[in-house]
């Protein structure tokens, strides 16, 4: 009788247990999907290119869509600077140059928190004001959009994550609408699989079937952001010739960067791969079965009356893989016969 009294306490006291462990549970699956806040902004126009004279203002008008859950956001305005060659740019934390901003909006203004509800948009206001005497050249901001949730009691010594969304703006001031353009090739050439001289001449050697890959950083000398455009050529030993166009991109003034052509130069890459098109950004990947001597030119030009500049580079190739498969086979079948003959 005993035992059967200390097996019904022990059932009540594991079903007591398991109903506060279950309630536990609940609580913290719900406390948890409460402070997992969704956050999707989105800011447009992505990007703004304008030119301005000294003395002079001018208004853009953004819109900013809130598709998350409700929350309360922060505008603000920070320069850049370019990063590295890869068109990447690194955000200043504090505001310098001699470029005004203020918002037009009625509600709020820079620096200032306002609310946005979900499917709900605003529009941003942003008026752009040019100094007297404001020296000539280029001046990059990103107009920022930063998330600031509200916390409760509660809810403060939980860590909430925060969602940035910015929006670039290139400003070029001048007095006469001259710009200045004083672009240069800094590096055009393959990456070869081989690289030797022979005669005073470097040679760049590669597999008949190997992809060609590509480098063509342009660096921009002047005071103003550039534009290239124009196209890359390559020519064979027997006539092919293949065109490819360079995609139009900013390169910021006193920088370079790693311009691309079309068709897109990604490819399916390895994390083991040891092929020089997947160890290194490039500009373009030729693709195709190449046999002999290859020469690569290009020709850049950025607008109208601007200057004209040029590069070339060149490669060889042979089907060296190819090549010994033939003399392993040639040399299997020759050790076959004799050994038939021999028998």
């Amino acid at each position: 009788m005993q035992n059967k009294n200390l097996k019904l306490k022990v059932k009540k006291i594991f079903i007591f247990i398991l109903f506060f462990l279950l309630l536990f549970i609940l609580f913290f699956y719900k406390t948890k999907k409460n402070y997992a806040q969704q956050f999707s902004l989105s800011l447009s126009p992505p990007l703004i290119e304008t030119i301005i004279k000294p003395g002079k203002s001018i208004l853009i008008a953004y819109t900013l869509i809130n598709y998350g859950d409700p929350t309360i956001l922060t505008a603000k305005v920070l320069p850049f600077e370019p990063k590295n060659n890869f068109g990447q740019i690194k955000i200043k934390e504090e505001f310098e140059g001699p470029i005004r901003f203020i918002l037009d909006n009625a509600n709020f203004n820079l620096g200032q928190d306002f609310f946005l509800k979900t499917n709900d948009r605003e529009q941003i206001l942003l008026r752009i004001r040019v100094p007297e005497k404001t020296p000539e050249g280029d001046y990059y901001y990103t107009l920022l959009v930063n998330s600031q949730p509200q916390l409760s009691q509660e809810e403060k010594s939980a860590s909430f994550a925060k969602a940035t969304i910015g929006s670039n703006i290139l400003i070029t001031v001048t007095q006469t609408g001259k710009i200045d353009i004083k672009p240069k090739i800094a590096i055009f050439d393959v990456l070869p699989r081989l690289r030797f001289s022979f005669l005073g001449k470097t040679i760049n050697f590669f597999d008949s079937t190997d992809l060609i890959p590509l480098v063509l950083i342009v660096e921009n000398k002047g005071n103003n952001l550039i534009k290239p455009e124009g196209n890359i050529i390559l020519k064979g030993n027997l006539n092919e010739k293949a065109e490819f166009i360079i995609l139009p991109q900013n390169i910021l003034s006193q920088s370079q960067r790693l311009v691309s052509a079309t068709p897109s130069a990604t490819i399916n890459c390895p994390s083991s791969s040891k092929i020089n098109a997947c160890k290194n950004p490039v500009s373009l990947i030729i693709s195709g079965f190449f046999l002999g001597f290859y020469q690569l030119s290009t020709s850049l030009v950025f607008g109208e009356n601007s200057p004209q500049i040029s590069a070339s580079t060149s490669f060889f190739a042979f089907p060296i893989k190819i090549f010994f498969a033939l003399i392993f086979i040639i040399l299997i079948t020759i050790f076959i016969i004799r050994k038939f003959k021999d028998e």
